[in-house]
């Protein structure tokens, strides 16, 4: 196992933000998976498994122990009829280059999270989603390394409590286990509609009455491509802000001042979803580019923060605490970030 000392943070966050690591390494199977995370445990020294970065804002203080990035790749196919396969990746393979093979295939189940950055492991942290998919609509097990059982143990998709953008990885279990490996059931067909309202006007407007997975693959990527900042290119973590969730009483009451307020009605439940794009921009937070932080939002999509300029995640903080406030007072609605904050 090789390791590194004091190595910027910066290159492991697409926001290019962050201190130092006190030590890292990338792992490339599941035993250097368990031997970097046991040397750690040995050590006494906290650890971190990420794995492009994508969706990860870093302190300034950095991270006082060991940082591990899964680069663990792999991909396998199990039939299990004509028309049902489980597919299996490794946990650093990239998320967008596994849904394109599953779409190769003629498989449905993924393709609407397709030119999502990140890896496959990183995708069930906080349950993935768009365009009417999430990756609980399809995860069946992940592999996994138990840091307290020093073992590697299997979990289904109902141990992990998948939630909006939430799983137990991000809460009660954070910090305890490292997905090296994931199962999905997908099918042979294609995607039936109704689509979400953005690929559905893209079919209209093209004449598309049907779409193979593969299909939808290339409109849901000229969809995002339209819309969202290559990370790759223009530092950010993608949405910044989760869609608020609020009881159907505070719509009601806000609907008597903003009757053109979007929502989305959660089945089962007195509450809806609001989308948090809308309130940023009616709160002013439409191409808004901050001078005081060298923070903006994208001119296409205001829920994704850009760093234009910003040398320290203070000022990101800080930008977020202004968008926060801003809401918060207009709307009497709490907004909370997508991306995780780590370090010490």
């Amino acid at each position: 196992m090789f390791i590194l000392d004091n190595v910027p943070l910066s290159s492991y966050s697409t926001m290019r933000l962050g201190g130092k690591a006190q030590h890292f390494t990338e792992v490339n199977d599941r035993n250097e998976m368990a031997s970097a995370i046991n040397w750690a445990l040995d050590q006494n020294m906290p650890f971190r498994v990420i794995g492009s970065g994508s969706n990860i804002v870093w302190t300034d203080d950095g991270f006082p122990g060991l940082l591990i990035q899964n680069k663990i790749q792999g991909f396998g196919t199990q039939n299990l009829t004509e028309a049902e396969v489980y597919i299996t990746a490794g946990g650093g393979m990239s998320w967008d280059d596994f849904v394109a093979k599953t779409t190769e295939l003629g498989l449905t189940g993924l393709e609407m999270l397709s030119l999502i950055p990140g890896t496959v492991g990183a995708t069930p942290v906080q349950n993935v989603g768009a365009y009417g998919q999430s990756v609980s609509d399809t995860l069946v097990t992940l592999e996994v390394y138990d840091s307290q059982a020093r073992d590697f143990v299997t979990l289904r998709a109902s141990d992990c409590q998948l939630g909006y953008r939430t799983s137990i990885f991000k809460t009660s279990q954070q910090g305890r286990y490292a997905i090296t490996g994931a199962t999905f059931f997908l099918r042979h067909g294609n995607p039936q509609p109704p689509y979400y309202s953005a690929l559905q006007q893209y079919c209209e407007a093209r004449n598309l009455t049907e779409l193979t997975p593969k299909a939808a693959r290339e409109a849901v990527i000229d969809i995002r491509a339209s819309k969202l900042p290559d990370p790759a290119v223009i530092a950010n973590c993608g949405s910044f802000f989760a869609n608020p969730v609020i009881p159907e009483s505070q719509l009601l009451d806000l609907q008597t001042s903003y009757p053109e307020m979007p929502y989305w009605p959660i089945e089962g439940t007195n509450t809806v979803k609001i989308p948090a794009a809308w309130l940023m921009e009616a709160a002013g937070f439409k191409d808004y580019h901050d001078q005081a932080t060298g923070m903006a939002t994208w001119h296409a999509q205001p829920l994704v923060v850009i760093n234009e300029s910003a040398i320290s995640t203070a000022q990101l903080l800080q930008f977020r605490q202004k968008v926060m406030d801003s809401v918060q007072q207009k709307f009497g609605i709490t907004l909370t970030q997508e991306p995780e904050l780590l370090g010490s």
